[in-house]
């Protein structure tokens, strides 16, 4: 009973898993890529693409950690990365003492903009090569009914 239950999957489920193997090589690809080029993980990424983006590219730990699917643990360590670096710094809230920001310096303002050249090619060259406009257009509009719906404005600040 159980093979058969591993044979016959529904559409539903080869769908989840097809899913699940284009999003592990895509993003194992688009990683390796970023790293190689700009010592810059996808997770590194993003967190600064989302701090250049809010408002005085700062935004409170915590919330930078619900909006990129991190533990308060895991965005802490990525965090404690980018400061060695320089990319990012701390800073504590005038009105809450409990309250930590996360704060995009102006060097990783510039290692983001180089950076985003590059990926967002990368980016482009990998989806590009599979789909035309009205096919991406389409996966978008999915993708978007299986997720949040949102989207993030890839520019850096």
């Amino acid at each position: 009973m159980t093979s058969q239950v591993l044979s016959e999957q529904s559409t539903c489920v080869s769908a989840f898993v097809a899913l699940l193997h284009a999003h592990a090589g895509i993003t194992r690809d688009l990683n390796a890529q970023l790293t190689v080029e700009h010592g810059l993980t996808l997770s590194d990424f993003e967190v600064l693409l989302r701090l250049s983006r809010s408002p005085d590219r700062r935004m409170r730990r915590v919330d930078l950690a619900d909006q990129v699917l991190l533990s308060a643990s895991g965005v802490t360590r990525l965090l404690d990365g980018l400061e060695r670096q320089g990319l990012v710094e701390r800073a504590s809230c005038v009105t809450d003492r409990r309250v930590v920001y996360a704060v995009l310096t102006d060097t990783g303002l510039d290692r983001l903009r180089t950076a985003a050249e590059s990926h967002f090619g990368q980016v482009d060259s990998v989806f590009g090569a599979r789909f035309d406009d009205e096919e991406l257009a389409e996966l978008t509009a999915l993708l978007d009914r299986l997720g949040t719906g949102e989207t993030l404005d890839c520019s850096p600040g």
